[in-house]
């Protein structure tokens, strides 16, 4: 009678979401008078508790996952209906298309991993998809653990001021896995000759680099993802949506259906 009892309350406690008032009276007074029952129950049926205790996580993740996803939808929405406003100034340069119904912001460090995939998988996947339909900004959020992510800003920064297809350039050149070793072991000599060799003038961009106006610029970008709750990095901001992290292209797709059924964009 014992072992069933127990087995009886280990089931019960391991595969039902049930809080003290749902458990049974019959189990709850079996347990208070009885401390080893639990412990015995589950020396004698291995087993049955392993299984238990398996069907039991499979269930709280399953129940876990759909509350996340109804979350998710739910500050989607919200932000829908009351976007975010990134400044755009013209200290921003913009790939794509000026002034596109389709606006990707992103807050970025140069040495962060998820960045580069964020690049080719997001960016470059929106740019393509929606051809001529879309404006990409690329601000600035460097880690203090990253320690070249900073000085790489700046000269993104610098190289910026001179053209913005040099920025561009440099941008998608430090975001492969080779130049990402590169600049972790070569520091800004690295960066130095990157810039060279896409044909920038050095002596301004000597002086550029460490320019009020481009740490400014920084500092800016920074407020901003912090004021948008945004701490690390990839972080977006499509249409005013954030979306924190190295989502898959698949979620910016589901924002912009969601943005064109409530009437906010016309693409």
């Amino acid at each position: 009678m014992k072992k069933l009892l127990g087995l009886a309350l280990v089931s019960t406690l391991l595969v039902s979401c049930v809080s003290d008032k749902q458990i049974s009276e019959a189990v709850k007074k079996a347990l208070k008078e009885d401390k080893t029952l639990l412990a015995d129950a589950i020396k004698a049926n291995p087993a049955e508790v392993m299984g238990a205790i398996q069907e039991a996580a499979t269930n709280a993740r399953e129940v876990m996952a759909k509350k996340r996803e109804e979350e998710e939808q739910k500050k989607l929405v919200e932000f829908v209906d009351k976007p975010l406003k990134p400044t755009i100034t013209d200290a921003d340069a913009v790939r794509g298309t000026k002034n596109a119904p389709i606006v990707l912001v992103e807050y970025s460090d140069f040495q962060c991993p998820y960045c580069t995939r964020g690049f080719e998988v997001v960016v470059k996947g929106l740019l393509e998809k929606y051809k001529g339909k879309v404006s990409f900004i690329y601000k600035h959020l460097p880690l203090s653990f990253h320690a070249e992510a900073k000085i790489a800003s700046q000269y993104y920064e610098g190289l910026r001021i001179q053209k913005p297809q040099l920025a561009f350039d440099f941008h998608d050149a430090l975001f492969t896995q080779e130049a990402q070793g590169k600049l972790k072991t070569g520091k800004e000599g690295y960066l130095k000759k990157l810039a060279k060799s896409l044909g920038a003038d050095m002596k301004k961009l000597a002086k550029d680099v460490n320019s009020k106006a481009v740490l400014d610029k920084i500092a800016a970008d920074e407020a901003e993802a912090r004021k948008f709750g945004i701490q690390g990095t990839p972080g977006f901001v499509i249409n005013g949506v954030p979306v924190k992290g190295a989502y898959p292209l698949e979620h910016f797709e589901k924002i912009i259906a969601m943005l064109k059924e409530k009437g906010k964009l016309k693409i």
